[in-house]
């Protein structure tokens, strides 16, 4: 008989807990509750931050220590608050560090706020030869790469913009698996497109009125992280309008757009935002993608939430249109059912989105 503690799949919040608990997780500094979700758990930042001169992984026989002196450029106390500037890159050590059992493995991931802001945020290990991946049995330190790509940020020690999710063993559905579950309870409004992973559109059409989407502005001011439903989004962000069901995006900005399914994580699965592999174009939805089990879902087996998109456009103007696939949400199952969902008694900034800046940001009406 398989057990939910021999059962593969990302482990929920009372086996994260459960790892605090044997020290097998462990901080320079209590890990505080609130720091545990239903299907991970978020990293602070420690005192101090690096502006090394180039983003870099240590490679399989060195530890980040060993090789930050090759490209360290200044060292900056995060103590009082510091500016991370846009353009530049950052190291920071986290106050989390792991001493993982052989059969567990983790992933990180930006936070969504952090994704929202364009904060690229990629976590590093000793050892490491890949970004936000973490293998069975690692023990040792973690740390955050930083590079604010539109907007300076303040950060200070024990803020959180990222999160790491722990696997047992295999945990994702392939494709008749996650037909099945569609079958099931309905995970996307509209047509289910399956193939590796569940496809989504974005909305350029929507009911209400014609705001489609906001692009970030080149040239504004600080956004100090701590500081919620505090900042005019019209000092930052300029509003994208259309009625003709299409936008052209411009090499090199950044767009927040809106899904035009609404999609459902039922309480057992947890899912993560991927690229969508095919040619669709010039551009592609950001890295950040953590979906908790329970977004979207309500009792009656889930009414769905939008999902943002942090998009960015490369070399060429792009013409995207409504409708257009631009990426799939990979789903994995939950070793065990959480104990808290997501938008379930817990504070999420998220569940029942539309399009829909960061929390940083008024909201209007």
């Amino acid at each position: 008989m398989t057990t939910g503690h021999d059962r593969p799949g990302v482990l929920p919040c009372q086996r994260i807990e459960a790892l605090i608990g044997k020290k097998m997780i462990a901080a320079a500094r209590p890990i505080l509750p609130e720091q545990v979700q239903p299907a991970s758990l978020d990293l602070r930042l420690g005192d101090t931050a690096y502006r090394v001169r180039a983003s870099f992984l240590p490679g399989a026989n060195s530890t980040v220590a060993d090789r930050l002196g090759d490209f360290e450029m200044h060292r900056i106390d995060l103590a009082d608050g510091a500016v991370l500037e846009k353009g530049a890159v950052y190291l920071v050590p986290l106050m989390e560090r792991l001493a993982l059992p052989e059969g567990i493995s983790a992933v990180a991931n930006a936070k969504s706020s952090t994704g929202r802001l364009d904060l690229l945020t990629r976590t590093v290990t000793d050892s490491g030869t890949e970004f936000d991946r973490i293998p069975p049995g690692y023990a040792g330190p973690l740390f955050a790469e930083i590079c604010p790509r539109s907007f300076s940020v303040l950060v200070r020690p024990g803020m959180r913009l990222n999160q790491i999710r722990f696997r047992q063993g295999q945990a994702v559905l392939d494709d008749d698996a996650l037909r099945e579950l569609h079958e099931r309870t309905r995970l996307v409004s509209g047509r289910a497109h399956v193939d590796q992973g569940l496809g989504f559109s974005v909305d350029l059409c929507p009911e209400r009125d014609d705001l489609v989407g906001y692009r970030a502005k080149p040239h504004t001011g600080l956004i100090d992280l701590d500081r919620i439903a505090h900042y005019d989004p019209a000092d930052f962000w300029e509003e994208i309008r259309t009625r003709a069901g299409r936008i052209i995006l411009d090499p090199g900005a950044f767009y927040i757009l809106v899904s035009r399914e609404a999609v459902h994580i039922p309480p057992d699965c947890a899912a993560e935002m991927a690229p969508y592999l095919a040619l669709v174009g010039e551009f592609r939805v950001h890295y950040a993608g953590f979906f908790d089990p329970g977004f979207g879902h309500d009792a009656a087996g889930g009414a769905g939430s939008r999902g943002v998109l942090e998009v960015r456009c490369h070399e060429a103007p792009f013409v995207l249109e409504h409708g257009q696939t631009v990426g799939r949400l990979v789903y994995e199952r939950m070793a065990e059912v959480p104990a808290r969902l997501y938008g379930a008694g817990i504070r999420s900034n998220y569940q029942g989105q539309g399009l829909k800046l960061s929390k940083h940001f008024r909201q209007p009406g």
